[in-house]
């Protein structure tokens, strides 16, 4: 059942999340979730010598906290198209806000569909993630 109706959704609605800031601990526990031990993303010599200034976020523990946007507003069950550009690499201390905007309701194929424009952008307003998505809404 999704978290909200066709009815009940306007175009130009917002959803906004700030998450905490980004800890390396974070990054570790990702890595143990997602298989990937990539060292650039829990070690920080290696990190360092190849110019990074420590160990950076995996690209998708970022569209993660996003999908989690669109998981709280519109139910998991309802996504029909997530798709992302990982745009901007994230850093330990850094704060994630997670922005889902409606950008249209239409009708496929007997379900009713709302397309969401997604956003990933730290602290300082520079974007790691923009992508889109397209979740099935059940009508009232």
């Amino acid at each position: 059942m999704s978290a909200t109706t066709y009815d009940a959704v306007s175009v130009g609605e917002e959803r906004t999340q700030e998450f905490p800031a980004l800890t390396r601990t974070m990054f570790v526990r990702y890595a143990g979730a997602s298989g990937d031990f990539n060292p650039m993303h829990h070690d920080d010599t290696i990190a360092t010598q190849v110019g990074n200034p420590s160990v950076f976020g995996h690209g998708m523990l970022s569209m993660g906290l996003a999908a989690r946007v669109l998981k709280d507003w519109f139910g998991a069950e309802s996504l029909r198209r997530l798709q992302v550009r990982f745009a901007k690499q994230v850093w330990p201390g850094d704060v994630l806000t997670c922005t889902a905007v409606v950008t249209g309701k239409r009708d496929d194929g007997g379900e009713h569909l709302v397309d969401i424009d997604l956003t990933v952008a730290n602290q300082d307003g520079v974007t790691a993630i923009s992508g889109s998505a397209t979740a099935a809404v059940a009508v009232a």
